[in-house]
């Protein structure tokens, strides 16, 4: 199985087994096939309709393209029953300069076609990426708990390219070629009809035959691209978990994981080649028999004189013209299921319900109840909050249960806890990473419920334990948490204040790419631009999941110094394990079984809950609850 790391207090691997979510991603719970084909692929109208004229002029070219090769042998019987026939030299050369310019009119015709839908087409495949990534950033948290990132990334790159690949020739050809088709046959019934009547004939088994094929293979298809999303997620963790696979000497079960993976997708592939090859089969099978019987039909008729050589030649170059249109039915099919199948899975994660937020656009006044107020309300409070997340059963224990707590403006309260008790959900309910399922949470008197999300998260900065920095520069990493127009001064104030000043050291200083990941520092440097990031832009409230937990006790005690000053311009929410940490605060407030089970100052808590001393104390407990 892929490696992984440990998940961090709070999160969804770690809640009780009676509320772990059991619902997964769509894409392995509906059933292959649920939505026609047509019906899915419609759903790209939208991104479509704005070059449906160009797209429209394409098709429209490539139709005349293809109809000017069933002039071709039109041309031949002129040529065989006119200047052959006569033995007249000239002749034959004015036909095959007709046959010549014929051809060339038929390439330019193509390439025209080509040009016209290049540009247009990776427009709307461009769109497409965007909306997904943009929609991305909007799902709540729960949506990214449930679905693996190798499946999101699949669809916002294989999917999306299988997309622009049938807009750009199965779309187009499966019109042409049933244009080409209809008129092949219509000329041909003109030329000798009791021969059309004959190439005919496999027309109704080759439509059941497509029919049988359509509904096996767009199973097979959302297999394959389901796995294609398995597999990336693989690649993923483990380029990502390197350093413990490498660490525990886990790469032959991680090579295993990936052959496993990798033997199940090949299966899948060969399934659909299987699939390909038959109907290539029939499809080429079918009408060859056909033009074969025609072909001895039309010498007897040219033997017996009711036929003429340029007629049989015509109606038989008309019959092979029209080969190519037949028989690409099936991978235009093929293709056109994929895509059907990629259109599913792409509006499968736009589908999702992004992030409600029902508080009026910024500028607009503040809703009813929603008023600001000072003393008693100012500041941080939790109200009755109870929370569950969203995937679990209404009967399931809340993780947060009747939560009542008051961080006063300019205050730090510390947030004390066992593994489990929830601190780090109830510090992400703050900036509303997850809603509350009852109760309030309020800034200043203001529900955060009625706050639009941008100005919230403009209010409220937050540092987790587990840091996360992206593959960009020292500073940018940074300044991700400070408005637009931050820049050198509070840059070094926050690197200053999270003792970072081990950037200065590196290659290029504060324009050095950290890497994917920000692995290429270690933990306590990760956590401590993790810390510069949340008091860059010195918010009015500060999240703090206990941010020191990596570093050592000397660069420890130095943070502790510098955000002191940080803490005493604001009002802070601080999970905290050691009791340095805890010294930072005005208050704390103990969490237990999911409600604050008390309030008060280290030294209070320290003599009045046996719980919190013994968190504090960092000794074992024994079976009968006694701390030894």
């Amino acid at each position: 199985m892929p490696t992984t790391p440990a998940p961090a207090e709070g999160t969804e691997e770690n809640r009780p087994d009676d509320i772990r979510p059991e619902e997964t991603p769509p894409d392995e719970t509906r059933p292959a096939g649920s939505r026609s084909a047509v019906r899915s692929l419609l759903r790209l109208w939208p991104y479509v309709k704005p070059v449906r004229g160009r797209l429209a002029v394409a098709a429209v070219v490539a139709v005349v393209a293809s109809c000017t090769g069933l002039v071709i042998p039109l041309v031949l019987k002129w040529i065989v029953d006119g200047p052959v026939a006569d033995r007249s030299t000239g002749g034959v050369w004015l036909g095959a300069l007709y046959l010549l310019l014929l051809g060339v009119a038929e390439a330019v015709l193509f390439g025209l076609r080509r040009w016209l839908v290049a540009r247009p087409l990776a427009g709307v495949e461009a769109s497409m990426r965007a909306d997904l990534y943009r929609h991305l950033q909007r799902l709540p948290i729960a949506f990214h708990d449930r679905w693996p990132s190798g499946q999101l990334l699949s669809r916002g790159t294989t999917d999306l390219m299988l997309l622009r690949m049938f807009l750009a020739f199965p779309l187009t050809f499966l019109l042409v070629n049933s244009v080409t088709i209809v008129v092949g046959v219509l000329i041909m019934l003109a030329q000798e009809w009791t021969l059309g009547l004959v190439l005919l004939a496999p027309a109704l088994p080759v439509m059941v035959v497509c029919w049988l094929f359509e509904k096996r293979y767009s199973r097979v298809a959302r297999q394959a691209q389901d796995q294609v999303g398995d597999l990336t997620t693989l690649v993923e963790e483990s380029v990502l978990g390197i350093r413990i696979i490498k660490g525990f000497g886990r790469h032959r079960s991680q090579a295993l994981a990936f052959r496993e993976l990798s033997r199940t997708l090949r299966g899948t592939e060969l399934a659909k080649a299987r699939l390909l090859a038959a109907i290539f089969a029939a499809i080429t099978t079918l009408p060859e028999l056909a033009i074969g019987a025609a072909l001895v039909l039309g010498t007897v008729q040219v033997a017996d004189g009711s036929l003429s050589a340029g007629t049989l030649v015509a109606f038989l170059s008309t019959a092979l013209a029209l080969r190519w249109p037949v028989e690409s039915i099936g991978f235009l099919l093929a293709m056109s299921q994929e895509a059907a199948t990629a259109t599913e899975r792409y509006f499968e994660v736009m589908d999702a319900e992004p992030e409600a937020d029902t508080a009026p656009t910024s500028g607009a006044a503040p809703a009813a109840g929603a008023t600001r107020t000072s003393g008693a309300g100012a500041g941080l409070r939790f109200e009755g909050v109870r929370f569950r997340y969203p995937d679990a059963g209404s009967d399931s224990v809340p993780v947060l249960d009747g939560i009542d707590l008051h961080i006063r403006p300019g205050e730090t309260m510390a947030l004390v806890g066992g593994t489990g008790s929830g601190k780090t959900t109830l510090t992400a309910l703050v900036p509303r990473l997850h809603e509350v399922t009852a109760g309030r949470i309020t800034l200043d008197g203001v529900d955060i419920a009625e706050m639009p999300r941008e100005e919230l998260r403009a209010l409220v900065a937050v540092a987790f334990e587990e840091p996360t920095l992206f593959s960009a520069g020292v500073g940018e990493n940074v300044l991700m948490g400070a408005p637009d127009t931050a820049g050198e001064a509070e840059l070094a104030r926050a690197l200053a204040v999270a003792q970072a000043d081990f950037v200065h050291a590196l290659p290029q200083g504060t324009e050095t790419q950290v890497g994917e990941q920000g692995l290429s520092l270690s933990g306590g440097q990760r956590q401590r631009l993790a810390l510069a990031r949340a008091v860059v832009g010195s918010p009015r409230f500060l999240v703090l999941d206990d941010p020191l937990s990596a570093l050592d006790v000397h660069t420890e005690a130095l943070v502790e110094a510098a955000l002191r000053r940080v803490l005493a311009g604001t009002t802070a929410l601080v999970v905290a394990h050691r009791p340095s940490t805890v010294q930072l605060a005005d208050r704390v407030a103990l969490l237990s079984g999911g409600r604050v089970t008390a309030v008060g100052t280290h030294h209070e808590l320290l003599r009045t809950s046996a719980e919190y001393a013994w968190l504090m104390s960092g000794r074992t407990r024994t079976s009968e609850g006694e701390n030894r």
